[in-house]
């Protein structure tokens, strides 16, 4: 059977490894970025490069988002040149940002509207695993809507749970999210502490290494701190921006986030400090005095 044609809109660190992955799995793809330089890859590999989202929607049957946050979800769906107003009844759209369940949820009734399949998709993962299709995709929207996905999220991924109406994947998401950037501003602390205490910092290091501390997140900061490279998987502002969107989520749901507050304070003020280019684990820099 031949294969869907896609689009993908956005060709960031996450966006840029799912339509590479697509590209080299024969998928006809579309692809859209507001920054034209980073779809010159994309031409010389077969895809077809769009000059709006509307024209890269109009050309697929399915449709997929990976932007930086609200603002940038809305710009590239909505509008006259927005995805919604290129594509066609019964396009299937997936919307694979990391973004607030509110704009996730108006987003599904416009795409209804539409007569399309939506399904909020975000991931975890980071670069190296969207490249080589080991993402874990957090699905949510109707059951059949995510029957129809089954076959372009296999070759992103490893994994996709589908996790009930349009919002759970997205609330899910935060949740990870919130959690991962409580453990990396802890662990900036920590390390701040080892520092200033005249502790023996390499043997302090080793300690944490093997401990239960120790997980894969605890790690990949360990190996940036190591080798002193910081080069983004997840930048460290968009972690920032998901501990915000949880906190409001959790305020909707009357449950006060007291550890998620502290850590976005952390991270608001590495952002502040010109590091929120760099990747998450930078935060250890922000604490390093």
């Amino acid at each position: 059977m031949a294969k869907s044609s896609v689009a993908v809109l956005g060709l960031g660190i996450m966006g840029g490894g799912v339509a590479a992955r697509l590209l080299s799995a024969g998928f006809p793809l579309s692809v859209y970025n507001r920054n034209r330089e980073r779809t010159a890859k994309f031409a010389d590999a077969g895809a077809l490069v769009a000059a709006s989202p509307r024209e890269a929607a109009a050309r697929a049957e399915i449709v997929i988002s990976m932007v930086a946050d609200d603002a940038a979800s809305r710009s590239v769906w909505l509008g006259a040149d927005g995805a919604l107003a290129g594509v066609s009844p019964g396009s299937l759209l997936l919307e694979s940002s990391t973004l607030s369940v509110d704009w996730v949820r108006e987003l599904g009734a416009a795409a209804a509207q539409k007569k399309c399949d939506f399904l909020d998709a975000p991931v975890t993962g980071s670069k190296p695993h969207a490249a080589t299709g080991e993402l874990f995709f957090m699905v949510g929207g109707s059951v059949a809507g995510f029957a129809r996905a089954r076959d372009v999220l296999s070759v992103l991924g490893r994994e996709a749970l589908h996790l009930g109406p349009n919002g759970s994947g997205a609330l899910v998401k935060l949740i990870n999210n919130f959690v991962c950037g409580v453990q990396a501003a802890s662990f900036a602390e920590a390390i701040s502490l080892v520092n200033a205490s005249g502790l023996d910092r390499e043997k302090c290091i080793s300690v944490l290494a093997n401990s239960a501390l120790a997980s894969p997140l605890i790690k990949r900061m360990l190996t940036s701190m190591a080798a002193d490279d910081f080069t983004p998987n997840f930048p460290l502002k968009l972690m920032t921006k998901d501990i915000g969107y949880a906190i409001q989520e959790a305020a909707k749901c009357g449950v006060p986030l007291q550890t998620a507050a502290p850590a976005l304070e952390v991270f608001k003020q590495a952002v502040k400090e010109g590091l929120g280019d760099l990747d998450f684990s930078a935060v250890v820099k922000s604490l390093k005095k």
